[in-house]
């Protein structure tokens, strides 16, 4: 199928897809550009339609993306330039934008098979999509077990959140749920919380954060709720050396998660160490 019209009706449906009322309707969403729908291939996302433009290919390897997405039956749409500049929501475009279904993970389901040194994100109320999907990116990068979305604000299937994440959105299992499932949920299986706060006494550095930890972060102007602030074991505060007093949501997230990283690396190695 080859489309030249911006009046087409699969390009009307396509570009509908951008407004989360029509999004929960139909339960599907947009993913658009080579690393993320490789991405989203290589984890079995399931995808209804993909529109390219081979005038836009940045490269050689989306042809071969668009050939592979075709044997496994997903319904191809040529476009002309113009048509995918309208479905397009970059700046430079690279060709490839799809329409994919929603699927939805259980909050039990992930945390019932942690190992001993898991760590998961709870993210409460975070606002910007760019954030959430930049906590995402950050989350593929360290390993962690899961990312939960407290009272979420954003939306996960967000094109925004897609983009940020970089296709993150497909390797780091996400599930939804309300603040009271989620504590609940995590007390069952062990989890020890962690908030972050500018209020704590001590630096995230200098607290033991081995063992199952699940790393919880608020809002990006209100900080986390009394709930979370309450039910945490641990507390951290980030130093802050200059005149700012607070880092980005994102940013906080990633440091913070690098340092429960280093630590357990640290266990595992001993532990492997006493084995030998």
């Amino acid at each position: 199928m080859r489309i030249t019209s911006l009046h087409n009706a699969l390009v009307k449906h396509a570009r509908k897809l951008r407004d989360k009322g029509y999004r929960d309707t139909t339960a599907l969403f947009l993913i658009e550009g080579f690393r993320e729908l490789s991405r989203a291939h290589t984890q079995g996302i399931a995808l209804a339609h993909l529109f390219f433009c081979p005038e836009c290919f940045l490269g050689s390897n989306e042809g071969k993306l668009v050939d592979a997405l075709n044997q496994q039956g997903v319904i191809l749409i040529q476009c002309s330039e113009e048509v995918f500049a309208k479905l397009s929501y970059r700046d430079r475009p690279d060709g490839l934008l799809a329409i994919a279904y929603q699927w939805k993970l259980e909050v039990d389901t992930l945390l019932a098979q942690a190992p001993e040194h898991a760590c998961c994100i709870v993210t409460e109320a975070i606002e910007k999509p760019g954030n959430l999907g930049s906590i995402l990116r950050s989350a593929d990068a360290a390993g962690v077990l899961c990312c939960l979305l407290a009272n979420s604000c954003t939306d996960m299937y967000n094109p925004n959140v897609v983009r940020a994440s970089v296709g993150a959105l497909f390797t780091v299992p996400v599930a939804q749920g309300s603040t009271e499932e989620i504590l609940h949920t995590l007390r069952r299986h062990r989890f020890r919380i962690l908030a972050t706060t500018p209020h704590a006494v001590t630096s995230y550095h200098h607290l033991d954060l081995t063992g199952r930890i699940a790393l919880v972060v608020g809002a990006e102007q209100y900080g986390l709720s009394e709930t979370w602030l309450q039910a945490a074991e641990l507390s951290a505060r980030i130093p802050m050396y200059g005149q700012v007093d607070s880092l980005n949501v994102a940013v906080a997230t990633t440091l913070v998660l690098y340092e429960i990283m280093r630590q357990n690396e640290i266990v595992n190695t001993n532990n492997r160490g006493g084995h030998a």
